[in-house]
């Protein structure tokens, strides 16, 4: 049996068991040294590369991915790291160039090839590739493979999105954000792998810059990782404890991604140019630029991303727009790396009026500019923002005071008037965010202006759970039932840990809060807490 393109949901203990298939099925890359592959931005010719004998390492521990699709392709990802928790942050890869071959088919045993290529893993990228594969058919389901020396991968599962031209029915994906290594284990993605998905937006703390606690799971982590990264080794090994979870690496192989990032990427509480929490040597700013250059550069190391997303030194652009035909345009926002220091020091405040000021930004003005244009000339029915912290109000103070956190758009609310505003007056037939970050589940309303009580609805925001984050979590904390006090826009709220899985089409937007009941310990079951839904052309959440 082979899954044609409406199985969606592919039994991973077939098709993730892709070794025992004949290397012979790697014929017909075409010949000769003057064959070129690609790496990133630049070429290699064949005589440049060599392969690489193994001994029986598997090269392919982090996994395979996807990620960013088309109508008419998408970026493969892997990198080869046979020891992949090496002290020096090298995935145990010698220091030259390997030559490693993919192929993309329509079939997971791969009788159907449509696209094979060669492309060069270098050790100034931590022997990552990225193929971006194109001349791929619209919405269709693909399978993708990688070899190296004698070895090949796992087999990963990919779907190119609609044509921009076209009504497609309906658009099913999950979201997810914060997955602290240390505070629990990753069984929600055992659970996102078998959903029935086009694809899974990562909204941010893909890693923690940190391991304080390394064997409260009941694990003792290798010695080689640090009790914080500053670097690009420390970062490198950070991914590589991240996907030796399972989990991940199987939610990978099952959907694209579509991922930006948020602080603890880098550093907690990060504001463009300026440090987050740690103390020195970050504070200083030359410090804190090769810091923050480091973790880009092993970001895009361990990541599906694009060409277009290679960092350039202390600077990536991840805000992009990807179109699935004329229902959804998914607008990926960066709300670090340009935005203004916290006003007041950060942290919550009552009495802080410089989060008031009007030239104070969370998206910098170039974003901001891109962000009213996609408002002004999309045709999609449904304008979907991927943001990293809340947009709507959270006043923690169910009294005459509003009491907020500063890291949020709270602590922008000039920009979050205009932008709000512009939504409205450009006529955006349903905005809604979907936002990480927060620890937990939250449905609300988006208001024009917080300000004026009168002010009308214009948009709905989810906020979705960390996926291990903070533990185990529990129905409402003492910070949800103050919220619920304080802010007659948030209709539900629940600190359970999981992800979120929506389904849209043309009349409505349905929201899925998937939670589990534990993390601290593996083999958690999933259940959908609450559903929570949209209406076409009616702004704010309903209960579902």
């Amino acid at each position: 049996m082979s899954w044609s393109t409406h199985a969606r949901t592919p039994n991973p203990s077939r098709w993730q068991l892709s070794r025992q298939l004949s290397r012979r099925r790697f014929l017909g890359f075409g010949g000769g040294g003057a064959a070129a592959v690609l790496l990133g931005t630049g070429v290699f010719v064949e005589n440049s590369v060599s392969s690489l004998p193994l001994g029986g390492a598997d090269p392919f521990s982090l996994g395979v991915a996807s990620g960013d699709p088309a109508p008419d392709g998408v970026v493969l990802w892997t990198r080869l790291a046979p020891e992949p928790l090496a002290a020096d942050g090298s995935g145990g890869m010698p220091p030259r160039r390997v030559r490693v071959e993919y192929e993309v088919a329509a079939d997971e045993r791969f009788r159907s090839v449509v696209r094979r290529g060669r492309v060069v893993a270098t050790p100034e990228l931590g022997h990552s590739v990225h193929p971006e594969v194109g001349g791929l058919e619209p919405d269709r389901v693909y399978y993708y493979r990688f070899r190296v020396g004698g070895t090949l991968s796992p087999v990963g599962r990919t779907r190119t999105t609609p044509p921009v031209s076209s009504s497609p029915r309906d658009l099913n994906f999950a979201f997810a954000s914060c997955q602290t290594w240390q505070d629990g284990f990753f069984t929600a993605y055992d659970h996102l792998a078998r959903e029935d998905l086009d694809l899974v937006v990562h909204l941010g703390d893909y890693i923690y810059e940190h391991v304080p606690d390394p064997d409260r799971r009941g694990e003792i982590a290798e010695s080689s990782l640090r009790a914080e990264v500053f670097d690009l080794p420390g970062y490198r090994l950070q991914y590589a404890l991240y996907k030796s979870e399972a989990p991940l690496r199987a939610a990978h192989a099952s959907f694209p991604w579509v991922v930006t990032m948020d602080d603890h990427d880098v550093e907690d509480d990060w504001a463009g140019d300026h440090a987050g929490t740690t103390p020195v040597p970050s504070a200083d700013p030359v410090a804190f630029r090769r810091r923050r250059a480091a973790a880009f550069q092993a970001m895009y190391e361990n990541l599906p991303l694009r060409s277009a997303q290679v960092p350039s030194g202390s600077h990536v652009r991840l805000h992009r727009r990807l179109p699935y035909g004329r229902l959804v345009d998914l607008t990926m926002l960066d709300t670090r790396q340009y935005r203004d220091d916290q006003p007041c020091g950060g942290g919550i405040s009552a009495t802080c009026t410089e989060r008031f000021a009007a030239n104070r930004s969370i998206l910098g003005a170039r974003q901001r500019a891109w962000l009213l244009s996609g408002f002004a000339t999309s045709p999609a029915r449904w304008q979907v923002l991927g943001n990293q912290v809340p947009i709507g109000q959270g006043d923690l103070d169910p009294g005459p005071a509003t009491k907020v956190s500063l890291d949020p758009w709270d602590g922008y609310v000039a920009e979050r008037n205009r932008v709000l505003g512009a939504a409205r007056d450009l006529g955006v037939r349903n905005l809604v965010v979907i936002t990480g970050d927060r620890h937990r589940n939250q449905a609300q309303d988006l208001r024009a202006d917080y300000a004026d009580p009168d002010s009308p609805t214009i948009g709905s925001e989810f906020v979705g759970t960390s996926v291990t984050t903070r533990g185990d979590g529990e129905e409402v904390d003492a910070r949800g039932r103050l919220m619920l006090a304080s802010n007659p826009d948030l209709k539900f709220y629940n600190a359970r840990r999981g992800y979120v899985r929506v389904h849209v089409d043309r009349q409505r937007w349905r929201t899925d809060f998937r939670v589990l009941p534990y993390v601290t310990r593996p083999g958690a079951p999933i259940s959908t807490r609450a559903t929570w839904v949209v209406e076409d052309r009616r702004p704010g959440v309903q209960e579902g």
